[in-house]
């Protein structure tokens, strides 16, 4: 038992070392280069030149949208202008064109009949099936208003902002006219690793130049005015497939710079996209609309409004990129703004600052040695501590 347990004592207290034999063979060998030569591709090819991983990568891109949109339409035998038809009138990253209108003058609060086929009745006990109905344009009260004549149903009574909103669409034509408007895009963007900046259009272009030009992806793609038709154009849409029951599209200004070459070649990338399309073919939910109301006083101070239901075409400007330069070993050591770069990613601590720190928090168990080294070829601190 005793040699048992020396044996495995010495076994343990034992060193191994490799042992590397030499095979000359022409078929090993080759094989053996071949897989070290993909290696070496794999690492080249892939990881450094197309995912470009010797790169440090700032994806936080923080940006500003401001929009305006300009033209005149006729709807309804008016002409309306960007005040009538643009909601909100902020000029924010998401806006809507109206390109239809359902307007219900002169409401008032009060009682009075539903409209539409869905509410008609003949005897109170039909609406009652009603009661909490939230698709109604009011509180159904259960009475069944019976018509003046007897050739027709009744419609169920409503209490609230009279008479009842009446959604016929047959009549109303849409504002084809919006297929020629315009919207003005400012973009500007903020990478804040490398402190870098960026508008979505040329310093060097004129205000004439911008007047005058319309975006186009090969001819002007850089130009900050867009024809509504041509991005509907771009979504695979049209005016009059929109118009009538309104929609949603993304703009999307696409930012990849690699700045490690020159900043003129950080410029943006737009692309454009129903955003709605899965619901295109929806009976229910189809297309994009909403109601506002503008309210006034009678003399004797009651109120009533105006109901509108508008259709619209929905923009979203929609931002995305990111900024990529070389790794930080040189980065912060040899390119241009090094010292700038090494300043916003490592934080300096002298040592006045440290004796400070502690003067305020005498009774902190963490001591800071007065030996401080700092690492010069990167710009970080060592701090030496004791418990």
């Amino acid at each position: 038992m005793g040699s048992l347990m020396l044996g495995c004592v010495t076994n343990f207290f034992t060193y191994e070392t490799t042992k590397s034999v030499v095979v000359k063979s022409w078929s090993v060998g080759i094989i053996n280069r071949l897989v070290q030569l993909l290696i070496i591709i794999y690492f080249v090819g892939w990881v450094f030149i197309h995912e470009k991983a010797y790169q440090v990568t700032d994806t936080g891109i923080e940006s500003s949208v401001m929009t305006k949109v300009k033209g005149f339409g006729y709807h309804n035998d008016r002409v309306m202008d960007v005040a009538d038809y643009v909601f909100p009138q902020q000029g924010a990253d998401i806006f809507c064109i109206m390109t239809k209108l359902i307007v219900t003058e002169n409401q008032f609060q009060g009682k009075c009949e539903e409209f539409g086929e869905k509410f008609s009745c003949t005897t109170d006990k039909d609406c009652h099936k009603h009661f909490g109905n939230i698709l109604a344009n009011g509180v159904i009260t259960g009475v069944c208003i019976q018509p003046s004549n007897n050739t027709k149903n009744g419609q169920c009574e409503i209490e609230g902002w009279c008479p009842a909103e009446n959604d016929d669409q047959a009549k109303i034509r849409p504002m084809i006219d919006v297929n020629n408007f315009t919207i003005f895009i400012k973009n500007s963007i903020r990478f804040p690793l490398f402190n870098v900046t960026r508008g979505n259009f040329p310093t060097t272009m004129t205000a004439t130049e911008i007047r005058s030009c319309t975006y186009h992806p090969e001819t002007h793609p850089f130009c900050p005015i867009f024809r509504v038709g041509d991005v509907l154009n771009y979504t695979g849409q049209n005016v009059d497939a929109l118009a009538s029951q309104g929609g949603e599209i993304g703009i999307n200004i696409e930012w990849k710079c690699n700045l490690d070459l020159d900043i003129d070649y950080c410029v943006p990338k737009y692309s454009f996209t129903r955003l709605d399309a899965p619901f295109a073919k929806n009976a229910i939910s189809k297309g994009y609309n909403f109601r506002f109301a503008k309210y006034f006083k009678t003399e004797n101070g009651t109120d009533f409004r105006t109901l509108h239901k508008a259709f619209a075409i929905r923009f979203d400007v929609m931002v995305t990129g990111n900024g990529t330069v070389l790794c930080d070993i040189i980065l912060l050591n040899f390119l241009k703004g090094a010292e700038q770069y090494k300043a916003k990613k490592f934080e300096e601590v002298s040592e006045a600052q440290i004796e400070a720190s502690l003067a305020q928090s005498p009774g902190s168990q963490l001591s800071l040695k007065p030996c401080i080294k700092s690492s010069y070829d990167s710009g970080a601190i060592s701090l030496a501590t004791s418990y």
